[in-house]
């Protein structure tokens, strides 16, 4: 059964001279810009009243852009009776604490068994909803947690405050190197040039900011805080490899390689063999999208991430 949907979105000034299909792709993440070239054909995209079709319509800035078409609920994603880790959930929303291992939604590889799977069990009504009402996504290997809207109402204010940065997200982290105090990282971020399934710092990126606090150090290691100020694809990883100190487990980026000198052997193979990155998303802050309530939410660090900790610690008392 399809589903008439209503968006909005207001371009914004730093797009000015952009194809529309693309600006559009930009401020609505959570659809391709295949579908929104779709809309487009189909007349279902307006400007100031009037229609637009052409895909290479090119914005002016400031004009609100009004999306009003049929989309196709999850015809091919079955839902699977797969456990949900609820920390939240009312008549708008859900907040999930996702284990590491678990793939968000269908995809290449994974056309089964992912979150969104789950998600569509708990609540098949989530069916109408781009991504069963995943606001954002975490990687298959960082745990933690996720905001899931529950009706078209709630998922377009969240995206909004999403895209107005107004969504705190705090990660733990460990990673490699003696990290000697907090920062913040400004590096742009895109697809890197040889490894295309890899983000990378490059020049013509798009913006992005990381701040990081030490927790705690180790011998050869660091815990830390990290807040986005944006939410690029691997932000957290790419950025502190970029500072060379890539996490902990990390296959993609260069911390799996990582064997730290200065530690017993026996932390060297339990590093060595961690089988995630060592990321979890821990908080979030935000207004409820329809009371407008301050909400905030915290998930403990997975046992296996506590007892990394407790072998670092072990192993840094050895060390004094």
């Amino acid at each position: 059964m399809s589903e008439q949907i209503y968006l909005e979105a207001t371009i914004p000034p730093t797009l000015r001279g952009q194809r529309l299909d693309k600006a559009l792709g930009s401020l609505l993440p959570d659809y391709s810009r295949t579908r929104i070239q779709q809309w487009l054909k189909e007349g279902a995209v307006s400007i100031a009243g009037s229609t637009v079709t052409q895909a290479r319509y090119s914005v002016l800035g400031e004009e609100t852009v009004i999306i009003e078409a049929t989309v196709t609920p999850h015809g091919n994603d079955a839902a699977e009776p797969i456990p949900l880790d609820i920390v939240f959930e009312d008549e708008a929303l859900l907040i999930i604490n996702k284990p590491a291992g678990l793939v968000c939604h269908p995809g290449a590889g994974n056309l089964d068994g992912t979150l969104v799977n789950a998600l569509l069990n708990h609540a098949p009504s989530l069916e109408s909803l781009p991504r069963a009402g995943l606001i954002h996504r975490l990687d298959k290997d960082t745990s933690g947690l996720l905001i899931v809207a529950k009706d078209w109402a709630a998922h377009q204010k969240l995206i909004k405050t999403m895209q107005a940065r107004e969504i705190s997200r705090e990660y733990f982290t460990i990673v490699h190197g003696v990290v000697t105090g907090g920062g913040t990282i400004e590096a742009p971020i895109g697809r890197h040039r040889q490894k295309r399934t890899s983000m990378a710092v490059v020049p013509n990126g798009k913006p992005a900011v990381t701040h990081y606090r030490v927790i705690e150090r180790f011998s050869a290691q660091t815990a830390l805080s990290v807040k986005l100020e944006t939410g690029r694809t691997h932000q957290i990883r790419v950025h502190m490899q970029h500072i060379h100190h890539p996490l902990v487990g990390d296959s993609q980026y260069g911390g799996k390689r990582l064997l730290p000198k200065g530690v017993s052997t026996e932390l060297r193979e339990k590093i060595a063999s961690y089988p995630y990155q060592a990321l979890h998303a821990q908080r979030l802050k935000f207004n409820h999208p329809l009371s407008h309530d301050p909400l905030q939410f915290s998930a403990e660090l997975p046992k296996i991430l506590t007892d990394l900790i407790s072998d670092m610690r072990k192993d840094a008392s050895l060390n004094d």
